[in-house]
This record gives structure tokens, sequence and C-alpha cells, in this order.
């Protein structure tokens, strides 16, 4: 099982310090590639990190929105995804091996990932972009979905993401962030939905609805409060239940 976390979007010395404190405890990373925050000596720094730890980095491409930090919906032409979605797994895929660092996966970030997600016409598009580019063959995305449909027939590699910090609706899509409790900050309660995710592929939805969630990544958010303690308590509770991690 992989434990991966966003990197490269730290705004403050604090913030900073938890992503550095997040890099010890991750198998793997997704960095900013900042359309929707961090700036090219970010992705550097963070990919250096990441080599010295072991640590797997992939892209983290987004909308152009670093006022809304990329989870505002927004409506952008499918030829211009395409081309914003090369420009930043291009620039991604060049600092990391100027770092001396193999890009491993894509993984979209906020309010593009959740279109993609469920948009068969923006899926077909961002595919068809990572499948022309020359770089990372693996994609982070929930299984079934329209972009991981469209990912296997491109030839992509799946690998099936869920979160151990938020909480999930009955369909299983996840509770959107403007909702009460979407987030999980309790260290223990995101550690228990960690492990039943990797041991049992299914978490209690927040209606009490037992739902199916197969996952070969589970995923962490650095912006969330707490969250260096809240993923120390995640990798410790899914050692103790004997859950080997390793990157994809």
């Amino acid at each position: 099982m992989d434990l991966n976390a966003d990197m490269g979007e730290a705004a403050t010395p604090e913030a900073l310090r938890r992503e550095r404190a997040l890099l010890d405890v991750v198998t793997s990373c997704s960095v900013a590639c900042a359309f929707h925050a961090g700036d090219p000596g970010a992705m550097a720094r963070t990919l250096r990190a990441a080599r010295e730890r072991g640590v797997g980095a992939g892209a983290h491409p987004g909308y152009r929105d670093p006022a809304g930090f990329g989870r505002r919906p927004l409506e952008v032409a499918p030829s211009v995804l395409q081309a914003e979605l090369v420009y930043q797994v291009g620039a991604f895929c060049a600092l990391a091996r100027w770092t001396g660092v193999e890009p491993r996966h894509v993984k979209l970030h906020g309010a593009l990932y959740h279109r993609a997600l469920g948009d068969p016409v923006t899926a077909r598009a961002l595919v068809a972009a990572l499948a022309a580019l020359d770089g990372p063959r693996r994609l982070f995305v929930p299984a079934p979905s329209a972009l991981a449909d469209c990912a296997r027939r491109a030839g992509l590699t799946v690998v099936r993401e869920g979160f151990a910090d938020r909480r999930y609706r009955s369909d299983g899509t996840l509770v959107p962030r403007g909702e009460a409790g979407a987030v999980i900050t309790d260290p223990e309660a995101a550690a228990a939905q960690a492990v039943r995710l990797a041991q049992e592929g299914r978490v209690t939805a927040v209606d009490g609805t037992q739902i199916r969630v197969q996952v070969d990544t589970i995923s962490l958010h650095g912006d969330t409060p707490g969250a260096d303690e809240l993923a120390r308590r995640v990798r410790a509770a899914l050692v103790a239940a004997g859950v080997p991690l390793a990157p994809p």
C-alpha cells in the first residue's frame, strides 16, 4: 500500500515545516505544479527533499487558480485544459529529471480532479494529453470513475486512490469541503479509516452506509490542520496492522 500526500503548496513557514514532516512519513508525494500553488523553486526543493528520503514523486496539476487554491470549479475549454496540463506536467518532469528524481505519477488537484471524475468530456481531454506526453504513465484516481475508465482505455496505469482524512458520501464520492465534517482532523479517526481502506476496501459513509472503496494508495492532505501528526498516526496504524508500505 502506498501512503501519499500533496506537497509543494506551502505558503508559510509553518506550512513548510508541516510538509517536511510529512515527507518523513509518506511513501509518495504529489508536487504542486505552480498553477494552484507553489512555484518552480518550491517544486525543485520538494523534489530534492523527496529524493533524500526515498519518497516517490509525481505531478499535481490543477486549474490556473492560485486565489482559490484550485478548489473552485472553473469553465475552461478542453483544448485549453490539455495545453495547461501538458505545460504543468512537462515542467514537473523537467524539474524532476534535473534534480535526479524519476517522475512516477500524475494526480489531478482539487476542482479539476473532481470535474474529471464524473465528466467524460474533461476526462477524455486530459487523458489524451497525458497519454501523448513523455511522462509518467500512472494516474492516481478513484475507481470506478469516468477518469479511471478513460485512463485504462488509453493504456495508462490506474492507481486507485482513497482518502484517510476525508469523509465519503454513500455514492462513493467525497463530502464537499464546504459541508461540516468533510475533513477528518482527528488522528485516531483518520488512522482507523486508513486501516479499514487497506484491509477491507470499505469505509463508513456519513449516513452510516458501508461502501466499497478499493485502493492502492491512501491520500493525506498537507493543508489539513495537524497533518503531520495525523500522518504519523496513520502510518503507525498501518504498520501495526501489518500493511506493507511502498510507492506504486
